[in-house]
């Protein structure tokens, strides 16, 4: 069922405007607003209010330029994004010629202020789109999680950054992980849009140049149902030597996919290799734990914040009121009815004061949380250099040059080459293409010992383009009682005496045949003409 806010936007007073993109809701077909997200939506939409509140009250950043904000909600859905973004536009400065199709003329807000660059978008379709409509008008675009390869292209997205790498890498990531664990016939699964298109030609790239093949390629559709997942993993079913499944999928088509396995009495047999469209979501497993048991999952190295922590500890309904969708996540995570009970009919018992999100509620910080906070940083760091460079030896910080500075020469000159520590102490730098620099964690997502409880433990590091992966702390499926890491092969290696015999065009799949009593092996492939 699709939830509607009355409130569509949260409005920060400031100097300088940013705006923000988060989907603080899940998408429903195409374009409608679903269920409220809270890891990736209000986790990461309330990290960009604190680095608001970190910088303004910092008194070495800005020398006393407030930044203010206009945050949007994207519903996870690349065209309800670019609907929004339009907020971030100015309209030309001759509107006298705008017209609408049926005849009368658009009501255009003349007192906004300028919006002088975006945060956004996290799913990297939704970035493409609001790029190119940013695009157009030379506003400059901060990413905290979009990887899609392509968002690279500056001829296409020239003024779209991001703290996080391209696809390229975590599609290496995946694939030294197949190498280490010698699994040589692999199926993948991506979704359909940039984030699965970049994921799967990246991927099946190394498939090609490495030793490894893939048996089964599936896409998971936009508008995906329960029968569309069950005949995926019919599909990879029917391929039973490729145990390995490696998913470059959104969090809820792996979801879907763990769901479809669990009716399909799978659980065991598939395992998963998932990029961090998975990552380490609880909400990606939770109730499908068994389903979920020993995969392998990457996801960038971004640090747990505690201040973060501590400033969700001390949000409630009833102080935070900046947040027009807090209520909704509120009442999603407690299961309780925040409203006036005079005013509401509900079912739910009225939610108490003493609720808090913290770990006796089952709140665990999101990933890329420390990324939002960068991407806001990224835009102070910029301003603070060009505010010192522009507006030197003036009385005011926020000087006419400043406020006239175009948004193509600031990304340019300042957004690119700024260089600063953020608040985990890692290092936050751009390359020429607007690509982060940021290392991979590898995780198991595993039984914990001696306990009834699921969790992701770190087993691994990946940082170009060395893997560093400890095969002891991995633990696989209890349904799998050897405990070694499981075979994924097409065929069996050939007994000594027989070589290969090469299914046609594939490189993975083999029958062995003897050389017999006269000829003798010369290598895998061959027997002697004796």
């Amino acid at each position: 069922m699709a939830l509607e806010s009355q409130a569509t936007r949260i409005d920060i007073p400031g100097d300088i405007m940013l705006g923000g993109l988060f989907p603080v809701h899940h998408r429903i077909g195409r374009s409608a607003c679903g269920p409220i997200n809270g890891e990736r939506g209000i986790q990461r939409l309330e990290a960009m209010l604190f680095a608001l509140d970190r910088i303004n009250q910092d008194p070495s950043l800005l020398n006393g330029i407030s930044l203010g904000a206009t945050i949007l909600d994207t519903c996870s859905s690349s065209e309800h994004a670019v609907r929004e973004a339009l907020h971030f536009v100015q309209p030309p400065a001759d509107t006298r010629s705008l017209k609408c199709a049926d005849g009368s003329f658009p009501h255009l807000d003349e007192n906004r202020q300028k919006i002088t660059g975006v945060v956004g978008g996290s799913y990297s379709e939704v970035s493409q789109n609001v790029a190119r409509l940013l695009g157009i008008f030379r506003v400059p675009q901060v990413s905290p999680a979009s990887t899609a390869s392509s968002l690279g292209d500056k001829t296409r997205y020239e003024y779209f950054a991001r703290i996080v790498p391209p696809d390229t890498l975590q599609a290496h990531v995946m694939a030294d992980i197949v190498h280490h664990f010698n699994w040589k016939y692999v199926s993948l699964v991506t979704s359909e849009g940039l984030y699965g298109d970049s994921g799967m030609t990246s991927f099946l790239r190394d498939a090609r140049s490495g030793n490894f093949c893939v048996a089964v390629l599936e896409t998971v559709p936009r508008l995906a149902t329960e029968s569309t997942f069950d005949g995926i993993i019919r599909g990879l079913l029917r391929r039973p030597n490729a145990r390995v499944v490696a998913l470059f999928t959104r969090g809820d088509d792996a979801r879907g996919l763990l769901a479809a396995a669990k009716r399909a009495n799978a659980t065991g047999h598939l395992v998963w290799l998932a990029s961090d469209g998975w990552g380490r979501q609880t909400q990606v497993v939770e109730g499908l734990e068994e389903q979920a048991e020993g995969a392998i999952t990457v996801e960038l190295d971004s640090r747990i914040i505690p201040e973060f922590d501590e400033y969700m500890k001390n949000l409630t309904v009833l102080t935070n009121k900046r947040n027009p969708w807090f209520r909704e996540y509120w009442e999603d995570v407690f299961q309780c009815n925040a409203s006036d009970p005079a005013q509401e009919n509900s079912t739910s018992a009225s939610c108490a004061e003493s609720l808090r999100l913290d770990e006796s509620s089952g709140y665990r910080q999101s990933s890329k949380i420390q990324f939002v906070i960068d991407s806001v940083y990224a835009f102070a760091h910029a301003l603070d250099e060009a505010s010192k460079q522009l507006c030197q030896g003036q009385n005011e910080s926020y000087c006419e040059a400043l406020r006239q500075l175009d948004g193509g020469s600031f990304y340019m000159n300042y957004l690119l080459n700024t260089t600063f520590q953020d608040i985990a102490g890692s290092t936050v730098q751009f390359d020429q293409l607007g690509d982060g620099l940021v290392p991979y964690r590898i995780y198991n997502y595993r039984r914990l010992s001696n306990s009834s409880e699921y969790d992701y433990v770190p087993v691994g590091r990946w940082e170009p383009y060395t893997l560093q992966l400890n095969s002891e702390k991995v633990r696989w499926s209890s349904s799998d009682e050897t405990g070694q890491a499981p075979v994924s092969a097409c065929s069996a290696d050939c007994s000594v005496g027989y070589i290969k015999v090469l299914s046609p065009g594939n490189k993975c799949c083999w029958l062995c045949s003897a050389c017999g009593p006269v000829r003798t092996v010369i290598d895998e492939y061959t027997c002697s003409d004796n």
